[in-house]
């Protein structure tokens, strides 16, 4: 098998906040002034090969944001590696992480606080590029113009700021900032989530088309499985810091697997399904400053049994491409044999 772009291993990140002097006090009282740490993620492995779009899908607060973070070089990780192309960014030499960390660029979800409003669109686009010594200032005005044509922007709004563009159109040039470094993989977080439906469909075909004219490869973040259907080759599924289900889209979307993907696409809109009684996933995401012991989705998930409560699940290939944590996938247990079949949780 060839080496994926990129991969990372048993990744972890705690966020740890000091106690302020009231919280000391009381904790003193209470015998516990112990730092208050949040798992943002916890042990997770994940590989994305060259020229593929991964879908990386959970809710508000699962670590989907932090991981794509940690892959851009924005933030570090508190354990594990990150390898690009087979090799450790942590043991690189200067001069090689620097090409890697300008290869992977990220594109956030409001494209407004993200660019500078006191710089124009050529400013935006053509700045890291001279910066970094990829284009002469002589040639940057060239650039940009083919940038901004490239992604469906008039080149001749190019002097203008960014408050005189629409939301669809500061995507755009968000994405054209990222392109102008010549990355090859871009880390595209909610990047559609703010904007209308028909403006998103807009740039995921950008999206998708800028994939073929660069050889792109994407990790796409969404809480959208709608739009993660429509871009991606792979979904894989947070929940809480951890991955629990992995399989190309297909397969994913015929055949999920974990309880907590199948509560997600039971309520996903479908036309072939008019009338029916909205079921969201019952109670509510544990906090990860206290998230519970054995597999995380234990507390919400109507199958759960004894084991679920104590035993972390694994993360086990059940098909080929197809990976999921969940105890149901192992031999049939008293409390739950009738929902095991042929290794796979019955629809």
């Amino acid at each position: 098998m060839s080496t994926p772009l990129i991969k990372v291993e048993n990744l972890s990140k705690r966020f740890t906040r000091k106690l302020d002097l009231a919280e000391r006090i009381v904790g003193r009282l209470r015998g516990s002034a112990e730092p208050r740490t949040v798992r943002a993620l916890d042990d997770v492995s994940l590989e994305i090969g060259a020229g593929e779009i991964v879908g990386l899908v959970g809710e508000s607060g699962c670590g989907k944001s932090t991981l794509g973070r940690i892959l851009a070089g924005i933030m570090d990780q508190s354990d594990g590696q990150v390898l690009w192309e087979g090799h450790s960014l942590a043991t690189m030499p200067p001069r090689d992480l620097k090409a890697a960390r300008l290869a992977a660029q990220m594109i956030f979800q409001d494209p407004m606080s993200s660019l500078n409003p006191r710089k124009t669109v050529a400013q935006a686009i053509g700045e890291a590029p001279v910066a970094h010594g990829m284009t002469r200032r002589a040639d940057v005005a060239g650039l940009v113009e083919s940038l901004m044509a490239k992604v469906g922007l008039d080149p001749s709004y190019a002097r203008r700021f960014p408050h005189q563009f629409s939301g669809g159109q500061r995507q755009r040039i968000g994405i054209a900032r990222a392109l102008a470094v010549n990355p090859r993989f871009l880390i595209c977080d909610e990047s559609v989530s703010a904007l209308d439906v028909s403006i998103q469909a807009q740039v995921l075909n950008l999206f998708l088309q800028l994939k073929q004219d660069f050889g792109l490869t994407y990790l796409f973040i969404s809480h959208d499985l709608g739009v993660v259907k429509h871009i991606a080759d792979r979904v894989v599924i947070m929940y809480l810091g951890r991955i629990v289900e992995s399989a190309p889209a297909e397969a994913f979307f015929a055949t999920p697997n974990h309880p907590y993907t199948r509560a997600l696409l039971a309520e996903m809109p479908n036309i072939r399904q008019r009338r029916r009684v909205f079921q969201p996933v019952k109670g509510e995401i544990p906090s990860p400053l206290d998230p519970p012991p054995g597999c995380h989705f234990h507390p919400r998930c109507p199958q759960a049994f004894d084991r679920c409560r104590i035993e972390r699940p694994a993360l086990k290939t059940i098909a080929p491409g197809h990976t999921s944590a969940c105890h149901l996938n192992d031999a049939p247990h008293t409390t739950g044999a009738d929902n095991h079949q042929q290794g796979r949780i019955s629809p």
